[in-house]
């Protein structure tokens, strides 16, 4: 066994499942360089989200919550600032 606590495992089997709804839409930007067909506040909202729940896992000592989130923000992170740049383009 792993001598994780029950709950433990399901909020690690949980963030990967969310971080990794999150991933396929971000590699197919980096990948093509193109978000056109991405929504602005959609993907901000996004990476919003990992900041907060990041901190969030940080003030409750959450391990899976931090993990999962800080796994998913550079790639947030960067599908955002391709969007950003396409708009001013």
């Amino acid at each position: 066994m792993t001598g994780l606590p029950p709950a433990e495992l399901l909020g690690y089997a949980a963030s990967v499942a969310s971080g990794g709804a999150f991933l396929p839409q971000a590699w197919r930007a980096l990948r093509t360089r193109q978000t056109r067909d991405l929504s602005l506040p959609a993907v901000a909202l996004g990476f919003a989200g990992t900041v907060l729940w990041t901190a969030y896992g940080l003030v409750i000592g959450s391990g899976p919550v931090m993990a999962s989130n800080i796994a998913v923000m550079p790639f947030a992170f960067a599908t955002l600032v391709m969007k950003l740049r396409e708009r001013r383009n």
